[in-house]
């Protein structure tokens, strides 16, 4: 059975940082293109960033970009997103998936979601 447990996320000042972290088990990971989504209140679920599954291409949306970081350590099943100089805008609750890479972006592959983790920026 697949599992996604998100966390890492808190409450921080605008301007700072959080790592979020992803445990994915249930399925070879590694074999997995993943990303990450975010849903802030009363707003669709919005792609964030994307790894490939050799971590050699990353994409990230406009939002993010410069200031968002994805990676990923294959043999632990864990993906990472290091977000810095955080915006009151990114308040949202963070989703990992694993994705199929189109474009420059990433779509969830899985209809399965974890709990998310919610990141509050305080301006």
């Amino acid at each position: 059975q697949v599992q996604l447990v998100e966390s890492g996320g808190g409450l921080v000042q605008a301007g700072g940082s959080l790592r979020l972290s992803c445990a994915a088990s249930g399925r070879t990971f590694s074999n997995y293109h993943m990303g990450w989504f975010r849903q802030a209140p009363g707003k669709e679920r919005e792609f964030v960033a994307a790894i490939s599954w050799s971590s050699t291409i990353t994409y990230y949306a406009d939002s993010v970009k410069g200031r968002f970081v994805i990676s990923r350590d294959n043999a632990k099943n864990m993906v990472y997103l290091q977000m810095n100089s955080l915006k009151p805008e990114d308040t949202a609750v963070y989703y990992c998936n694993a994705v199929r890479l189109v474009g420059d972006r990433g779509f969830p592959l899985l209809d399965y979601w974890g709990q998310g983790t919610q990141v509050t920026v305080s301006s």
